[in-house]
């Protein structure tokens, strides 16, 4: 899928074996530049050595083009002053893993040959650096001095830089590695455009390609959303690494195809649920089991031994889970959607720095080709093939191990790494492979370019409680709605996510989700997202959080109580917004009114009015026709038939009568629901010593006294309110 470009890396390997720069092909022009000169030839006219036609069969591409209206143009001005490079491109851009290429500048992996940093690389040679004026002055004035008459007088010569060899003469680091032009304005201008997202037969296939007999995979999962990141049709890759069961006598691994792989899942930015580690810590519980409930039919069988609760950026487990990828050697493979943070934990979990490590005799890859006649006899055959780049393999080249090489780029642009990054460690015991995300979500595509960065959770966030009464309505953005069904109790909301939450009238909400209300609240979607606007899903709160929100009264040492003896229920639930965040709702209602079963609807009976005889009433008073009026209507009540009663609701007897909130998103997707985390129970504001010195106010019982004491002084002593 990645070797669109192969032809043009190959022959960028053989360039520094030229006398003369070889010739770099564009869209417009082909640019040959020689010692002699440069000469520029039009793109009606080719070199002699070309062909003026090709044709390129059509191949799988692991990144899609860019949209040529937000990239660079195809135009170039050639440099200067151009010699023969020293050295060639590196075979990879080491920021998003896309092959190197100099022919269409739209593409992952372009070089620009104009770039200060390009040039240094390559060695190229440009204009003479010319010192300034300032500087040519200090220089004549230095060498009319004495440096004995200096250094008499206490002047350093040697801070004067006298005794200093040329600056020709002084020895320099070797050049860095350069970003390829997208991951140089992705680092400093933070712009760029997302590539194609592999679909789940591309990364099966590119495992399958590995070289390692051992093999683990580390399914990298985002906190924020968790666990909506988990990979689509997950049961495909555990066809082939299944995950031991709690069966006792349940196997680790299997081989398949002379190959074992496994696979862990690493929950990344763990630093977003809680504010210090152990609260994370306790939260493991909580996760294994909302990811066994995501996992779907496979999930009550499997142990889930193998989750991890990482932060990248608090160094939170990181060293554990470096020093599991050195114990386990082979190939290591970074899995997950794009996004979720697989780069810098990337960073952070390489094992840096153990090239002096002595392999063991025991080899840990299989060839996966025959042997050739010159392997065999020692000769340098073999280093002569790996330069060759195979057009027709998922893997790129595996590169030359250093001790601190350069890790990929981070980067907010989902979609940044375009193609597989392969880093060894270990003089050879294994290797790091970061793999380019799936596609994650296309709630982006419906919001405005400036705000789409607005939708990544960068940092933990305190929300702030938000009260949602019968009536009202939640507002994420102005394009993501929350209602609650009627009838619906007071709602409490935290909303844990980047994009402002609103509350207001439900008919308002209506308007400006649908972009056609007056009201001035920002909405951060595109026109006409209000017309695609679908019902996401209707949730239940249907989990009890009571014990964890009633503080004291259920604390076994304050008050002690029993749930079942409270005359109410605390249910809530958190509703996920995938690639954004969640919303925690809560609401408080009757024990009873939550448990009651709704009567089903009753026929009514039609039954004969029982006939009044005239007569015997006329003869009566109005007072005595009264009373023989209702003597009738209690004897025909109870010669009705009354059904039975239904039968006493208990608790678990029936469905209870949850509170529903409906969600409306674009296209009605991006959203689901789990079980509540109690993130509010975890990130509310803290009460600092600031806020506790701010002054409380007035009671106003103590007036109360203080006015009703006054007035009977007053009384007692005969004197009028006027007077006093």
């Amino acid at each position: 899928m990645h070797r669109v470009l192969a032809l043009n890396s190959r022959w960028l390997n053989r360039a520094p074996t030229r006398l003369d720069l070889a010739v770099f092909f564009s869209s417009s022009r082909t640019y040959i530049p020689s010692r002699s000169g440069d000469q520029v030839l039009p793109r009606c006219r080719a070199a002699p050595w070309t062909t003026t036609t090709t044709t390129t069969p059509p191949r799988r591409c692991l990144h899609m083009q860019a949209d040529a209206s937000t990239t660079l143009s195809a135009e170039s001005n050639p440099p200067s002053i151009l010699s023969a490079p020293a050295t060639s491109l590196p075979r990879q851009c080491t920021g998003c893993g896309a092959l190197s290429q100099t022919a269409d500048p739209n593409q992952p992996g372009y070089f620009d040959l104009n770039r200060k940093a390009v040039k240094a690389y390559l060695g190229i040679e440009g204009p003479p650096r010319t010192s300034r004026s300032e500087d040519r002055i200090y220089e004549t004035v230095l060498s009319q001095l004495d440096p004995n008459e200096l250094e008499k007088k206490g002047v350093d010569v040697q801070a004067l830089a006298l005794g200093l060899p040329p600056t020709e003469s002084r020895p320099r680091a070797p050049p860095k590695k350069p970003l390829c032009d997208r991951c140089h304005y992705l680092l400093h201008n933070h712009t760029g455009e997302s590539i194609y997202h592999p679909s789940m037969d591309s990364i099966r296939d590119t495992l399958s390609e590995s070289p390692y007999k051992y093999n683990h995979v580390y399914h990298v999962l985002d906190a924020a959303d968790f666990p909506m990141s988990l990979v689509p049709k997950i049961s495909q890759l555990l066809d082939t690494m299944p995950l031991r069961s709690r069966n006792r006598r349940s196997r680790i691994g299997r081989f398949y195809h002379g190959q074992k792989t496994d696979i862990s899942f690493v929950i990344a930015r763990a630093d977003l649920l809680a504010p210090t580690k152990p609260q994370v810590d306790n939260l493991f519980p909580y996760l294994r089991e909302v990811l066994r409930d995501a996992l779907g039919h496979l999930g009550p069988g499997i142990r889930l031994g193998n989750l991890r609760a990482v932060s990248a950026k608090r160094s939170w487990w990181t060293k554990e889970l470096k020093e599991d990828i050195w114990k386990r050697g082979g190939g290591g493979w970074m899995l997950g959607k794009a996004n979720v943070g697989k780069s810098q934990l990337f960073e952070a979990v390489f094992p840096k720095g153990r090239m002096d490590w002595d392999p063991s005799k025991h080899q840990i890859t299989v060839d996966m080709e025959a042997r050739s006649e010159a392997e065999e006899l020692g000769s340098p055959a073999k280093e002569a093939e790996d330069d060759v780049l195979d057009e027709y393999s998922l893997l790129p080249p595996r590169p030359k191990e250093t001790q601190f090489p350069e890790m990929p780029l981070v980067s907010d642009l989902p979609g940044t790494t375009a193609s597989p990054i392969r880093i060894p460690f270990g003089n050879g015991r294994g290797e790091l492979i970061d793999l380019p995300g799936l596609e994650r979500s296309g709630l982006e595509s419906h919001v405005q370019k400036e705000h789409r960065l607005s939708l990544l959770m960068q940092s933990r966030i305190v929300p702030e409680q938000m009260t949602l009464k019968p009536g009202q309505s939640l507002l994420l953005g102005g394009f993501i709605r929350i209602t609650p069904r009627e009838p619906a109790p007071v709602l409490l909301t935290y909303a844990f996510t980047p994009i402002k939450p609103h509350v207001c009238r439900t008919d308002k909400a209506i308007g400006i989700q649908n972009q056609t209300g007056e009201v001035n609240v920002e909405n951060i979607a595109l026109p006409g997202t209000g017309d695609k606007t679908k019902l996401a899903g209707s949730f239940k709160l249907r989990w009890d959080v009571t014990r964890q929100r009633t503080g004291p009264l259920t604390r076994k040492s304050a008050v002690g109580l029993d749930v079942e003896r409270l005359p109410y229920r605390v249910v809530a639930a958190d509703i996920l917004i995938e690639g954004v965040g969640w919303v925690e709702i809560a609401a408080q209602v009757r024990t009873r009114d939550l448990l009651k079963r709704r009567p089903p609807p009753q026929l009514e009976l039609d039954e004969p009015e029982p006939e009044v005889d005239t007569e015997l009433y006329s003869n009566l008073s109005a007072m005595e026709r009264l009373e023989a009026l209702s003597e009738d209507t209690t004897t025909s009540r109870k010669s009705r038939v009354a059904p039975p009663p239904p039968p006493p609701v208990e608790q678990g007897a029936g469905e209870p009568d949850w509170p529903v909130v409906d969600v409306y998103s674009p296209e009605g997707k991006y959203v689901s629901c789990r079980q509540p985390m109690n993130g509010w129970m975890l990130n509310k504001p803290r009460v600092t010593a600031a806020s506790r010195r701010v002054r409380p106010k007035k009671s106003m019982k103590g007036v109360k006294k203080t006015e009703k004491k006054l007035r009977r002084e007053r009384e007692a002593a005969g004197a009028t309110p006027a007077s006093i």
